[in-house]
């Protein structure tokens, strides 16, 4: 056996067990890591208000503090109005289900000429095996969904937490990664940084900005019909029409259009047809307008991110695609060379003509050639006749 064999067993079968406890890490720690790319996204979103807050003055600390504070606020007051509008929906419904199963089964016992009666279904309702079931299964998923609130909640702190480490100790955290690259690369990381930095708090205040007016625009036409809970619907709009690309205001009209239907179903009809003409004057009038300067992107590209984003990271990958495209494409845009456009019409999408010259364009040519050809001819018999002659001599 030759003596570096050994070894080479051993240095293989070294990185192989590397290889196995990294993946092995990696793997029990990505929801770590999930909510480490979460946090730096906000804190990038967050950072130019901390800074503008701390350069007039303020700590650090405290401007972070207070940017979250208002956050959290907005947030809270957000789920605390469409909590409200759900509750009461419901119990609305639960109020109003008597008098609905009522009418359903006189036009049940007027079409089919049935003899049916509340009573009885109700009290086959609550015999029925499949609600025994249910409640059973309810009962034992209990514990579930209070695992699955109480991680939620951490998962939230966790995030909060690096979030505001982030914002807070920004410049530090930029210092200590400088310090161990060359200044050439310190150059492209803090120029790379800051270009994050503008797309993202350019594109949530982007979309905070156009949520606010599709929420009022939608908060009039609620109002006009007497839609109820017409403040937080505004707000739902607004929300998700905004930070769901393309789809978004279509999803986020559903539910307007339901509680809608409730009031008239003509009103349902009006909110479709005003959601539909909002979409089209925000996508051609208001979204160039505000997009231009902060994250100006294509949305087809728009919408692969969000749909590349989810398949990777899920909801995570989803909202944070859009402003990671916006910073790539800003970053590769400074450092890609490029060149002038030829005048050519195939690049504004027009087919160029070739010339083909017209038959009278051609006799002419034909016509103008014959006399050359006969000339030509003719000279050459004269040259043969006198060298012949020449030579006869």
């Amino acid at each position: 056996m030759p003596r570096w064999l050994p070894r080479a067993m051993v240095l293989a079968l070294t990185l192989i067990a590397v290889f196995q406890l990294g993946s092995w890490a990696f793997h029990q720690l990505t929801g770590l890591l999930i909510n480490i790319l979460i946090a730096f996204f906000l804190a990038l979103a967050i950072e130019p208000a901390v800074s503008w807050m701390a350069g007039r003055g303020l700590r650090r600390g405290l401007a972070t503090f207070l940017v979250f504070l208002a956050v959290l606020a907005a947030a809270a007051g957000f789920v605390t109005l469409l909590g409200s509008m759900l509750a009461g929906q419901i119990v609305k419904m639960v109020e109003d289900f008597p008098d609905y199963l009522d009418s359903v089964i006189a036009w049940v016992n007027g079409h089919f000429h049935t003899e049916l009666r509340r009573v009885d279904i109700q009290e086959g309702l609550l015999r029925s095996d499949w609600l025994r079931n249910y409640v059973q299964n309810s009962a034992t998923g209990v514990l579930d969904v209070s695992a699955q609130v109480l991680g939620g909640l951490f998962q939230l702190l966790t995030v909060l937490l690096f979030a505001f480490y982030f914002a807070a100790d920004g410049p530090r955290l930029r210092r200590a990664l400088c310090s161990v690259l060359p200044p050439a690369r310190q150059a492209e990381v803090l120029r790379a940084w800051e270009i994050a930095v503008d797309k993202t708090g350019g594109y949530l205040y982007s979309r905070g900005l156009m949520a606010l007016i599709s929420g009022i625009a939608h908060y009039i036409l609620l109002e006009i019909l007497e839609v109820p809970y017409a403040p937080a619907l505004a707000v739902w709009v607004g929300l998700v029409s905004q930070f769901i690309p393309t789809i978004g205001t279509y999803l986020a009209g559903a539910l307007p259009m339901l509680i809608a239907f409730t009031v008239n179903p003509w009103y349902a009809l009006w909110v479709l047809v005003f959601v539909v003409i909002y979409q089209q004057f925000e996508n051609y009038v208001l979204q160039p307008k505000l997009t231009s300067k902060t994250v100006d992107i294509h949305p087809a590209v728009a919408f692969g991110s969000v749909v590349a984003g989810a398949a990777l990271l899920g909801a995570v990958g989803a909202l944070i695609a859009i402003p990671a495209i916006a910073t790539l494409q800003a970053f590769l845009g400074a450092y890609v060379k490029r060149y002038d456009v030829t005048d050519d019409p195939r690049v504004h999408g027009r087919r160029g003509r070739r010339s083909v010259p017209g038959t009278s364009t051609r006799l002419r040519k034909l016509w103008a050639r014959r006399p050359e050809h006969g000339s030509s001819a003719t000279e050459g018999a004269g040259d043969g006749g006198s060298s012949q002659g020449r030579a006869d001599t």
